[in-house]
Formats: structure tokens, sequence, C-alpha cells
């Protein structure tokens, strides 16, 4: 498609995901599937299946920017949209929709986190073209939905009805967006057949999204569009006045659940969102024993439904072990029981207390 964009927001931190992920170096940037690549470096490479480099865009922190620049060579240096604070997803992506403006009227965007997982890349392309297609051809913001199997409360949740797009079969008018749920409420939604989990990625002309913007959140349009400081010396100063002034605010709260031109394709292209280490345990293959291990000299004794992560080249015997984490890092070693991973983050905060930042 000759006016696709992509957009990549690769600033959080992924504190779920320590020791591995800390706020120097956070998950992003890390091979946490043990592939070669880390899952900023999959995010594109599923995405120049779509545009190529020069159109793809990634927002990160500052802090990041030499990380970012390590792992993506091809990406052009202006590619990277570097936040002085972080102030959530709404004005990441009015700084990103005011860019892409810039150079294009006539774009239409595809925005995603850095850290998910896809195995079915194939189906991955035919729907993102399917709803960049949809977007293109009117006036409306799409989501894609993750047809959901089971009833996750990590997740939220988008219901959809029967109402579909012309010309789009397979496009349905969004009802309402939910936050996570509890587990009956999970299991009501995954009864009802018509709730989808909610990957976070969207698809829309840029045109749409400021007219949007303008509509719900009138202060970040005046403070984000219609700049000539964009791809110039001034930009950096421009956004570090603007954002000293933004509200910390969700594209999802801001714009999504409060716009009535708001669609949704369900999807099924083996996505996860990777965000604990529970989630990562689903996505690899386990031994006989139920172990995920990560890890080439590690060997397992008497041990079952573990999720080991360990340095490649470090050899490790585990005995007697079940249900756990157990996560080494060449300075931080992380072991917890699977079912009170939410735990990590209290984890994370008392270790900043106790010893500092890093």
């Amino acid at each position: 498609m000759e006016h696709a964009y992509a957009v990549v927001m690769a600033g959080g931190i992924g504190s779920r995901f320590w020791p591995m992920s800390t706020a120097s170096y956070p998950k992003q940037f890390h091979d946490i599937l043990g592939t070669g690549q880390s899952l900023l470096q999959q995010t594109v490479g599923r995405l120049n299946r779509i545009c190529p480099s020069e159109r793809v865009l990634i927002v990160t922190s500052d802090q990041y920017k030499d990380l970012v620049r390590e792992q993506l060579p091809d990406l052009p240096e202006q590619n990277i949209l570097c936040e002085p604070a972080r102030r959530n997803t709404a004005p990441c992506l009015a700084y990103a929709v005011a860019k892409i403006l810039h150079r294009d009227p006539e774009a239409v965007m595809v925005v995603t986190p850095s850290d998910s997982v896809v195995t079915k890349e194939d189906e991955y392309e035919r729907c993102m073209r399917e709803a960049m297609a949809a977007a293109q051809t009117g006036d409306r913001l799409l989501t894609l939905g993750i047809k959901p199997h089971r009833p996750d409360t990590g997740y939220g949740y988008i219901q959809y009805s029967q109402e579909r797009l012309e010309d789009f079969d397979n496009v349905h008018k969004v009802k309402t967006f939910t936050e996570k749920p509890d587990n009956e409420h999970a299991q009501m939604f995954l009864e009802s057949g018509d709730f989808l989990w909610n990957a976070g990625i969207f698809i829309w002309s840029a045109r749409s999204i400021e007219k949007a913007i303008g509509k719900h959140m009138p202060d970040l349009e005046d403070a984000f569009f219609g700049s000539a400081a964009y791809d110039t010396e001034e930009e950096l100063r421009f956004i570090d006045q603007v954002y000293a002034s933004c509200e910390t605010e969700s594209i999802d709260y801001g714009i999504m659940e409060k716009a009535s031109n708001v669609y949704v394709l369900p999807a099924e292209f083996g996505w996860s969102d990777l965000g604990t280490w529970g989630s990562l345990y689903e996505q690899l293959d386990l031994d006989a024993q139920n172990n995920a291990v990560v890890g080439k000299k590690v060997l397992m004794y008497d041990s079952s439904g573990n999720m080991v992560r360990v340095p490649k080249e470090k050899t490790v015997a585990i005995q007697g072990l079940k249900d756990l984490i157990v996560v080494d890092t060449p300075e931080r070693l992380l072991i917890c029981r699977k079912e009170d991973e939410q735990m990590i983050k209290a984890f994370v905060n008392d270790i900043r207390i106790h010893f500092g930042e890093e």
C-alpha cells in the first residue's frame, strides 16, 4: 500500500518481566523467546511485510534512542521519536500522527506495541491489509480484536455487534470496551461469543485520527498539530515544550471509548501480549514434565510446571521444584511461584527502595 505507515510504541519499562527487564534495558530490547531477535526486532520485521523501514516510526523514551538505533540500523534516525517524559499512549500517538501527517496527508497507519508475540505471520499480514483497506475508505477508527480461547483476566475486552462495515464483512461495529475483568465476568465474556481480547493494535487514516483527537482531546490537537518543526532541527525543542504541558492519558480512554466510528476486526494469528512470565510459559514448548526452559544447558530433575530462563551458556541443574518461575541474569535472580507472579511489580518497587533504581 503506497501510503502505509507503521507506528511502534516502545517506551515501556516492562517491570512484570523483572529481572530480565529493567529501567535501563526493558523487555522489548531483549530476546525473550530465545530466537536470536529482540521483541522489537521481531515486531518491525512483521511490519516490513506491510511497509518499508522508511515508513516505520518508533516512539520511545529518549533514554532508549541508542538501543533502538543499535537494534534497527536500517531505520532512518528521524523515524525514532523520543519522548522526554512518559505520558501514556495518547500524547505518544498524537506526536506520531502529527509527524506522519506532516509527511503524507494521505497516510494510513498501523499502531502496535513493541512487545507482542505473533506466531502466524501470514495471517497477521492478511488481517493488517484488510483493516488498512477498510480504514482507507472512510472516516473510521479500527482495532484488531483477538478471539479469546480462555477466560483471561489479564486482558481488556472489546464487545462487538453484528453491524458490519459495508464491503468488509469481517469488520464489526464496536459496542463497548471493558477493562480487565474478574474471573466471573471473563467467563461470561468467553461464553457470550461477542467479546474479543483488546490487543492494543489500531488502524486508521492519519486524517481520521486527527479529527478524533480534535473532537475528544482538543488540547492534544492544539499542542501537536500544525507545527512546522517536524523533521527539522527544531523538533526536539518543540516536543520538549509540548510534553511539559501534556496530561497523562491513554488513547483507549481518551479516544476509542468515546468515539462513535470505532470498528473491530476479529483476528486469530497466534497473538500474545507477552506481559508476564506466565504468558511466556504459554508460548514455549514444554518438556515431558511441563517445564518451559529457555537456556541451552539446563537439566531438570523431579521438577514440573516450571518457567525457567537462564543465560544461554550457563550450565544449570534444577531438582525438586514445582510450578515456579526461575529467572537468572548475571546480576539478578528471581524465584517465585507462578501463581503469585502478579507480585513481581511489588518486588521491583521494594528493590528500588532498598537497593536503588537498578
